[in-house]
């Protein structure tokens, strides 16, 4: 059977052609014994396989993702999906080209009503898991269910909330608003995802990693990076990994390997 799925246990720097730029560094950073958050890369060739099927993830790269994703709860002692012990994680593109910019970050997938109200529990600081929360609502937004403004001239629907909330507040900075604002914009961030797409936010954490990861490998043909190959002569048929990462937090993210330095 054909290999889709890395963990970073498994990769190096030499193999960046396959598990792209950030992929490798994980992976290499992961052989050299630094801290870095459990994860795993889908790699580049499994990108080019999704265009070939259409768009469209083929059932054994699901299936070399779930086994994947079920080695890193275990490492990480949390389950994703859980309503107790909620199992968050980053996804980050990379391909095995520099392209500034271009590549999108979703950070905290897996939240959801009931995931909140664990990291709020577990951390006794629920403005902390409700920022988490706006963070994702708003990221996820921005890069899976198309919101990112398309021109300069445009304005991000969630910034506008943001002010807007702070006006009514009487405040400056994102900052000062407390537990209870943010819980009145994640409610209005999910109202204007309904407002200009129709559709529901996802809850389930499942169907947000499987828009997520979709949305990553779409991203190797929006018309930015179509443009930038085209300017710096990188093939198409070159695709984008997808690095699915524990997320960390407080003194611990600090410190971490991300792959972001």
């Amino acid at each position: 059977m054909a290999k889709w799925v890395y963990m970073f246990t498994e990769g190096n720097a030499t193999m960046r052609n396959l598990l792209g730029g950030k992929g490798a560094n994980l992976a290499e950073m992961t052989g050299l014994g630094l801290p870095v958050p459990y994860g795993f890369t889908v790699s580049t060739e499994a990108c080019t396989r999704y265009y070939e099927d259409g768009r469209t993830i083929s059932d054994d790269i699901i299936e070399q993702i779930k086994a994947a994703l079920a080695v890193t709860e275990e490492k990480a002692g949390k389950k994703f999906g859980s309503t107790e012990n909620p199992f968050l994680v980053s996804v980050r593109s990379g391909a095995r080209a520099s392209m500034p910019g271009m590549m999108d970050t979703i950070l905290n997938l897996g939240m959801n009503d009931q995931a909140v109200e664990a990291v709020a529990k577990r951390t006794g600081n629920p403005r902390f898991a409700w920022d988490s929360y706006r963070r994702f609502v708003q990221m996820y937004g921005d890069v899976v269910l198309g919101m990112k403004p398309v021109s300069k001239e445009d304005h991000d629907p969630f910034e506008v909330i943001i002010e807007e909330q702070k006006a009514k507040k009487g405040v400056k900075n994102d900052t000062d608003l407390t537990t209870d604002d943010l819980k009145e914009l994640v409610h209005n961030f999910k109202a204007a995802v309904k407002k200009q797409t129709g559709e529901d936010f996802p809850a389930n954490p499942w169907d947000q990693l499987w828009g997520a990861i979709c949305a990553v490998f779409g991203s190797w043909m929006n018309e930015r990076a179509i443009l930038y190959r085209k300017l710096n002569n990188i093939p198409a048929e070159w695709g984008t990994a997808v690095s699915v990462q524990a997320m960390v937090f407080g003194n611990m993210g600090e410190n971490s390997a991300t792959g972001v330095a």
